[in-house]
């Protein structure tokens, strides 16, 4: 399993030449939750912010040093306003967002992600803080998405999930911690 803290900051290498391409900065998803790619860097004309972005579908291998691509030509330029749901530099951010019951309560802030390391995965699962010292005294928590994830809800300012996710969340020390 994959995870974006992991990820970020990989630099990413060309398959063919060798050469790094760039580093990870963050990573991209669509409104399904699937992975589209990671972003690597951030550039300004103007008004407009554009980013450099290589595609999952590119990704060759994605180890615990580095990501290989195809070839250079996997390499977009992408506005700003064209990446929706990133980890934790975009319009709509996923770190720290806090998970929600349906019933209303506060399960957790999200700290990581993760994911199936295949081409278009969707996001499998969360790691939720609850703040520093309880981190520390409690441990984070897991929780797994949903078999069904159309019962998972990501709004702007929050995450719903429905509240037998509750009994499911897992605790677990990080490497960190």
């Amino acid at each position: 399993m994959l995870s974006a803290q992991r990820l970020i900051g990989l630099p990413v290498i060309d398959e063919k030449t060798g050469h790094r391409t760039g580093k990870v900065l963050d990573l991209w998803f669509d409104e399904h939750w699937s992975l589209r790619g990671f972003l690597l860097k951030a550039r300004r004309w103007w008004f407009k912010r554009y980013y450099d972005a290589a595609l999952w579908e590119s990704v060759t291998a994605c180890g615990s040093d580095a990501i290989l691509i195809s070839d250079k030509s996997a390499v977009k330029r992408l506005e700003a306003a064209e990446i929706g749901r990133t980890f934790h530099t975009g319009q709509i951010r996923l770190k720290d967002l806090p998970v929600i019951t349906d019933e209303g309560r506060q399960l957790g802030r999200v700290s990581d992600v993760y994911f199936q390391g295949f081409q278009g995965t969707p996001i499998t699962g969360f790691e939720l803080t609850d703040g520093f010292v309880s981190d520390l005294i409690e441990g984070r928590k897991r929780l797994k998405i949903p078999a069904d994830p159309e019962l998972l809800k990501l709004g702007e300012n929050a995450i719903l999930v429905p509240a037998r996710c509750e009994h499911d969340l897992e605790a677990f020390v990080t490497e960190s911690g």
